[in-house]
């Protein structure tokens, strides 16, 4: 039986970049919508990446749906269970996005939705929010994890299991409990740290804003996420507290002994700190996007002269190079201006170094 009705509650980031991966996927699949802003549900309709739109979220046309895609912030997917409770078939998968789960599936047993809900947390996203930033190859090689209730029948389980490596994701079945203590781990607690970091250049910087002005790659990298949208992430950090609580508490304590080290002079001790985390770093798979995309980028001398970034740019696009995002370095890491090109992927990133080493650029990878 072929399942390809379904249903949206919100088409932000990763609702929108669903709704696009099913339209490719599937072009005949129908895919009806809710969303806070109507302006968001008509401009996914007029570009033709839903098929309705619906004005509630117990709206009638939610009753044909195979699966409903719970894609809003946290506390209102549960709001929106209890609506969608009165008008969903039995045989209807529900799921969600969200980056925490033990809310949803409280609420789902609750409302008596635990033999059709199938959590799930696609391990990807971006800073950029909305229905404007979403794509179609936003799951592409990241974890797709599943937390399905005990009760969901074993086949909606692989079905379901097939849909998100369909988008070229890689599934991982585990129980929410795990998810959310992982998840507080390697992406709750970045996120975290990297707004405190932000903000604490932002309080011992001068009136002339040095600290801003000279702030380097390597500092832009990690805290990228800190331009996240900030009521994601109230609502994820008031719903998995006491897992990001715990491993908190392991960050403070390293961070307290690094500072130690750096007080007693223990250049052994702090060797062994980078040494351990390269290692381990090192380690991790390359496969999954994760919870913070990797980067795929090249820097470029270049001359200060007119036409020097078109010229690089047509260089590219003749050998069929699709670059992801362009600009001009403005700090001074090189000794002299400098080009950063980001890619998509990590094959096209070193072949285009390749083709402008071949030109006689210099060039340096990340």
């Amino acid at each position: 039986m072929k399942r390809n009705n379904y249903g949206f509650i919100g088409l932000g980031l990763i609702g929108g970049s669903l709704a696009k991966s099913l339209k490719k996927k599937d072009p005949s699949c129908r895919i009806c919508a809710y969303t806070r802003t109507r302006h968001t549900s008509h401009t996914a309709l007029e570009q033709g990446f839903i098929d309705a739109v619906c004005e509630t979220a117990h709206d009638r046309q939610f009753e044909a749906c195979d699966y409903i895609f719970l894609c809003a912030p946290v506390g209102n997917n549960i709001e929106a269970l209890e609506e969608l409770k009165t008008v969903i078939r039995p045989n209807c998968i529900l799921t969600d996005v969200g980056s925490v789960k033990t809310g949803i599936h409280e609420a789902v047993s609750r409302l008596g939705l635990t033999g059709q809900f199938i959590g799930g947390h696609p391990m990807t996203g971006s800073e950029k929010t909305g229905f404007e930033n979403a794509t179609d190859h936003l799951f592409e090689n990241a974890y797709y994890i599943l937390t399905p209730t005990p009760e969901v029948p074993r086949n909606r389980v692989e079905e379901y299991y097939s849909l998100a490596a369909s988008f070229g994701a890689i599934p991982l079945v585990i129980s929410y409990q795990e998810h959310d203590y992982i998840t507080a781990a390697v992406s709750h607690l970045p996120h975290v740290i990297a707004a405190a970091l932000v903000n604490t250049v932002h309080n011992l910087d001068n009136r002339e804003e040095h600290m801003k002005l000279i702030a380097a790659g390597g500092f832009k990298d990690i805290t990228r996420i800190a331009s996240s949208s900030p009521e994601m992430w109230e609502q994820i950090c008031v719903s998995n507290q006491k897992n990001i609580a715990r491993v908190m508490d392991e960050f403070i304590r390293l961070l307290a002994a690094a500072r130690e080290q750096m007080r007693a002079g223990d250049g052994a001790g702090i060797y062994r700190m980078f040494e351990e985390s390269r290692d381990y770093r090192d380690s991790f798979s390359s496969a999954s996007l994760g919870a913070i995309k990797k980067t795929y980028r090249i820097y470029c001398d270049i001359i200060d002269e007119s036409g020097a970034i078109a010229t690089i740019a047509t260089t590219l696009a003749v050998t069929g190079i699709s670059i992801k995002n362009i600009g001009i370095v403005h700090n001074r890491e090189f000794e002299e201006g400098a080009l950063c090109i980001e890619f998509y992927d990590e094959a096209t990133s070193l072949r285009a170094a390749q083709i402008l080493r071949q030109h006689r650029y210099q060039v340096w990878e990340t």
